[in-house]
């Protein structure tokens, strides 16, 4: 198990430098740590940000999951998406919109096959909205199946 949560800094995270703004660290509520978002009213409509986890020594021919928690705020604030390494088109993952303020948890399978996953991608699309925010926090890799809720 990997755990790759922003407050400890065992993982290898980059800020895409081709994207149009950047995700930044936040306070948690709690103040215990912080996690990494993207308010509202950064950057245009449609603009992306992107932050991309390194993972190393992901063994071929294995499954992994991919567990971590993500809050969508406010109204119309966008659209959060992952992507594996391999795939850059079609996003493992999406969420366009929160029903509340609530962090929830999202999970993606990584089946390794011949070729491994050397990277995840999350990315954040601005939307219409003005108030809120795109968080992401509590990263964790596991291998194995993803369990059940």
């Amino acid at each position: 198990s990997v755990d790759c949560s922003f407050s400890r800094g065992v993982c290898d995270w980059k800020q895409d430098v081709s994207d149009d703004f950047d995700w930044n660290p936040a306070d948690r509520d709690r103040g215990d740590g912080y996690y990494m978002a993207v308010p509202a009213f950064v950057g245009h409509k449609k603009d992306m940000g992107r932050l991309k986890l390194l993972l190393t020594d992901l063994k071929p021919k294995s499954s992994y999951c991919l567990i971590f928690s993500y809050r969508l705020a406010g109204e119309r604030v966008g659209k959060l998406r992952v992507f594996l390494a391999n795939n850059k088109h079609a996003p493992a993952w999406e969420q366009d919109k929160g029903k509340d303020e609530r962090w929830r948890t999202g999970k993606i399978e990584i089946f390794q096959g011949a070729e491994t996953t050397n990277s995840v991608t999350f990315e954040s699309e601005r939307g219409k909205g003005k108030t809120g925010e795109i968080g992401v926090d509590n990263v964790i890799l596991i291998s194995g199946l993803c369990p059940e809720d």
